[in-house]
């Protein structure tokens, strides 16, 4: 019963391009036809079982499937395999492939409610999950200087990922408009590549905070390295303690972070921002958003890459921003620039295929290509993009037209050096 029901959802799912599956029992099947820009792809079933695993779970199925070696891929690879059925069915146009059982929508909908009260404990434990698994994988994933796991900003001219991530940080630095001596707060620092280029660039004092050891350990001997060790701080430390503490600071950057907070947790995160954020403060927050309206988070991403993470609409994120009076100064909306950036990520993982097998096994590597392929094609094809969102508490506290930005941004011809990161 199987088989005939995922031969209608991959007759549904490929018109373009080509999508042939070898069935256990040797038979063959294929869809699609031939059309320019679309992969090519030929898979291969080692069980029986595949097939209803996929029907039952489109999204999940078929990761796991991939996952544990049972789904092959022997034309084409797995960036491929999740283009060719993303651009057949864009969110643009109302594509939804991959709806599960109405029994597993459940299921995950119950679970992802319970995962989202994300408190101090649940915190730690899920950012640990994703980014204490080592620093020499994202050594082998990540631009060399920066070590941004964010998305990039592919100003014109810029060819290289470290020149994209050079960009980011001159980017959200001139709509921070810092000046020398000021105080600023990065929550969710990673491993201190935003609190360096501040530090080190513009002359102001930063407090780094993460939750990950892993990432806080590799973050102080980068800051040393740099020589700005007189300069930055990298604790230790979940945003709600930084609020209780009553400090003040200048600016908040937050890169990459907010995803992790979780939607029942929105306005504690504003409303600790807001408290800690000096009355004529800058705030400046990246994150990854939704196109479309509230959702939930998909069953594989959360049991295998992201737990309690939550990726905001921009309306459920002003919302609990606008109830602490935090002013939204300028929200940019950034397209494809992340998909950009995850290919760059996925190739580095490709080189280095052998490295990253030998750090873990080769069902790991399936499971994190995956991922990268799936992140990389729903920025390309489904309802994802990245905000960035300016916050004052004045509205004073800035220039009254965004002529600031002009010369001072990775995005303005005025300079190229800044894409270099000089």
């Amino acid at each position: 019963m199987s088989k005939p029901l995922l031969d209608r959802l991959m007759t549904r799912a490929v018109k373009q391009g080509r999508l042939g599956i070898v069935f256990a029992d040797g038979s063959v099947s294929a869809y699609g036809t031939p059309a320019p820009g679309f992969p090519e792809i030929v898979l291969r079933f080692t069980d029986d079982a595949v097939p209803r695993d996929i029907v039952l779970d489109p999204r999940l199925g078929a990761a796991e499937t991939f996952i544990e070696g049972r789904l092959l891929i022997e034309e084409g690879d797995v960036m491929g395999l999740v283009t060719l059925l993303r651009a057949n069915n864009p969110w643009d146009k109302g594509g939804d492939f991959g709806r599960a059982s109405r029994l597993k929508r459940l299921i995950n909908r119950a679970s992802f409610a319970a995962e989202q009260i994300n408190n101090r404990v649940g915190s730690k434990k899920n950012v640990a999950h994703h980014y204490d698994i080592g620093n020499d994988l994202y050594a082998l994933m990540l631009d060399a200087e920066h070590w941004q796991y964010s998305c990039a900003y592919w100003a014109e001219g810029v060819t290289t990922l470290a020149e994209a991530q050079a960009a980011k940080l001159a980017h959200i630095a001139a709509k921070l408009n810092l000046a020398a001596g000021q105080h600023v707060l990065d929550i969710g620092c990673g491993w201190g590549g935003m609190a360096i280029h501040l530090a080190r660039e513009h002359g102001v004092h930063v407090t780094g905070i993460t939750l990950s050891e892993e990432q806080a350990a590799l973050a102080r001997l980068r800051v040393e390295a740099a020589g700005v060790a007189d300069k930055v701080t990298i604790s230790l430390e979940d945003y709600r303690d930084t609020a209780a503490s009553d400090r003040r600071f200048d600016r908040i950057v937050s890169v990459g972070m907010f995803e992790h907070v979780g939607r029942a947790q929105f306005e504690t995160f504003f409303g600790a921002c807001a408290r800690i954020l000096a009355d004529d403060g800058v705030m400046l927050l990246h994150t990854i958003g939704r196109f479309g309206g509230p959702g939930t988070t998909d069953a594989f991403t959360r049991k295998y890459v992201f737990p309690g993470g939550y990726i905001p609409a921009l309306s459920e994120t002003l919302a609990a921003s606008e109830k602490y009076r935090l002013i939204a100064s300028d929200v940019e909306t950034l397209r494809l620039h992340y998909a950009r950036t995850i290919r760059a990520w996925y190739a580095n993982c490709m080189a280095n295929r052998d490295a990253i097998i030998a750090m873990y096994d080769e069902a790991f590597f399936r499971m994190w290509t995956f991922y990268l392929a799936g992140a990389a094609t729903v920025f390309e094809g489904g309802g994802m993009c990245n905000y960035q969102i300016q916050y004052i508490r004045s509205r004073h506290a800035l220039p009254i037209t965004r002529n600031y930005l002009i010369g001072n941004s990775a995005a303005s011809p005025d300079d190229p050096g800044r894409l270099r990161g000089r």
